[in-house]
């Protein structure tokens, strides 16, 4: 009984911060600000065929101090068929509370499938930008295409988010972000503009960063042009941080305390739902599972797994000098990488996952959203091929059992999608890349950053690794693909020059992948 009251005490808080007054209420008319309290605007996400959840942040920097109060404030929210939001088709009030930020999660569901809505917030006399955000169609419903965006790796002092205008001009259905939406660096002395503060360790310093990059207008306006799917790597709590093990660079401090203040701060800055938090926001403290790992469908067109691969996964395996965090080693020195135990996502997401694989029959497409390059890369080296044990080298075995699960379960069309190494790869997914004859299983899409390091020219490493048909990474950007039941089209677009406010687009490659065989047809731009 004493188990039940303690988490029940966890989620009390959630539960206020999630509660809807009734769409009667005034209570957001009376709440009296001085400033506008939407600067961080708005965004929508954890989009299906009926439910979506609005996201947005009260926030006021201040001089010498935050304009918002330090007490519960009720926010009205609408959504509506129209953008003069003649035809609401729903509307409520809920309640921004100081524990989580004053962040408001709005959890809609009943909606009409495979529809546009535009939506908005309102305090006193204050109202926010719109957004526009979708459901998807119906789970066995006929669909006939779907236009997605994805990006990562979005370094605020290294660059500007200058290649955000041109993914709203594309009009996607969606944007998938597969990490480092935040970098928890202390500022530095290269970049083209800085960051306040030092290092990010404690909710504070978290909540502040996210505040910093969620000003950007650019951010903003990608937010509020359709819904995001997200996920995290490293750089939102450590850099490469494994599980519950702390990661490198920066002071050393109590782990797990950073990681629940991190985590805690993603969710209040996502467009998640509340059971995300499986023992609501105190149980983070406690080590608590964030599960932010899902399964998206949209009609009989596409199957969407989004994956965590830092939450779960097993420390890096023999990173040199004994230390934390990742490094480059000879993979046959290390006899780690081939312990059936070690695991990139965890047993219970491995499992999770080969149900959304096997499921997958009844789609048209199956794609994989995930963190960083899933294909084997051998470094060159004089001394012989190494690997980074940061990325999936550096953990075959787990690998190897989803490459396995493709062609047990016959998964039709399976892609599978990453960010993480700064660069553009596209490649076969082998059914065993130890043996260069194996057959492909299905296709790979590795997108640049937004903004962050710079890469290397890919050359050398594309030639030792020629599952690999393509990659570049010199340059920054995104990749939009377009799917229908035929075909799969896919351009990989990068901006001229990261480092100014803003910047032409230009198109590096374009590809075609045909239903019914795992097969890259370069194509023409």
């Amino acid at each position: 009984m004493s188990i039940d009251i303690d988490k029940r005490a966890l989620l009390k808080k959630l539960t206020i911060a999630t509660a809807l007054l009734p769409a009667s209420s005034t209570l957001w008319a009376q709440q009296k600000l001085s400033k506008n309290p939407f600067t961080l605007g708005v965004a929508s996400g954890s989009a299906t065929h009926d439910a979506v959840v609005l996201w947005t942040r009260l926030y006021d920097q201040g001089v010498f101090s935050s304009n918002i109060p330090n007490e519960i404030i009720p926010v009205k929210w609408e959504i509506s068929k129209d953008e003069a939001f003649a035809q609401v088709v729903q509307s409520g009030v809920s309640q921004a509370t100081p524990d989580l930020a004053h962040s408001v999660h709005v959890e809609l569901s009943g909606l009409p499938s495979n529809q546009w809505f535009f939506y908005r917030f309102q305090v006193g006399e204050f109202t926010s930008a719109t957004g526009k955000t979708r459901t998807f169609a119906a789970h066995n419903a006929p669909a006939d295409k779907l236009k997605i965006a994805f990006a990562s790796c979005q370094h605020y002092e290294l660059g500007y988010f200058n290649a955000y205008p041109h993914v709203v001009a594309e009009k996607p259905d969606v944007l998938l972000f597969l990490g480092d939406y935040i970098y928890e660096y202390a500022p530095g002395k290269k970049g083209v503009r800085t960051v306040e503060g030092s290092w990010c360790l404690t909710l504070a310093d978290y909540r502040k960063r996210y505040a910093t990059y969620k000003q950007e207008k650019e951010l903003q306006e990608v937010h509020a042009c359709c819904p995001w799917l997200v996920t995290w790597d490293d750089h939102e709590v450590q850099n490469d941080y494994a599980g519950t093990q702390e990661g490198s660079m920066g002071p050393s401090t109590n782990f797990l305390k950073r990681r629940a203040a991190a985590y805690q701060a993603y969710y209040e800055h996502m467009p998640l739902k509340a059971s995300v938090l499986t023992e609501g926001i105190a149980g983070l403290d406690k080590g608590a599972e964030m599960r932010i790992y899902d399964n998206y469908k949209f009609g009989s067109l596409l199957s969407l797994s989004m994956l965590d691969t830092r939450q779960y996964r097993s420390p890096q395996a023999c990173t040199p000098n004994g230390k934390t965090g990742s490094g480059v080693l000879d993979p046959k020195s290390c006899e780690l990488l081939s312990d059936q135990s070690r695991s990139m996502l965890g047993l219970q997401q491995e499992q999770w996952l080969e149900k959304q694989l096997q499921d997958g029959k009844d789609h048209a497409w199956n794609l994989i959203g995930q963190s960083t390059l899933f294909g084997q890369i051998l470094l060159s080296y004089a001394d012989g091929p190494k690997i980074w044990n940061d990325g999936w080298d550096g953990y075959p075995v787990t690998r190897s059992r989803i490459t396995q699960q493709l062609v047990k379960h016959k998964v039709p069309n399976p892609v599978i999608l990453g960010g993480d190494v700064h660069e553009s790869w596209v490649g076969y997914v082998k059914e065993d890349y130890g043996s260069p004859a194996s057959k492909a299983v299905g296709v790979e899409f590795c997108g640049a950053s937004i903004s962050s390091y710079e890469g290397r020219n890919t050359s050398v490493r594309q030639k030792r690794n020629p599952h690999f048909v393509f990659s570049e990474g010199l340059r920054m950007g995104y990749t939009v693909m377009e799917f229908n039941k035929n075909e799969l089209n896919v351009a990989i677009r990068a901006v001229k020059d990261h480092r100014q406010k803003t910047s032409e687009i230009e198109t590096l490659a374009k590809f075609r992948v045909p239903a019914g065989a795992p097969k890259i047809e370069v194509q023409p731009l």
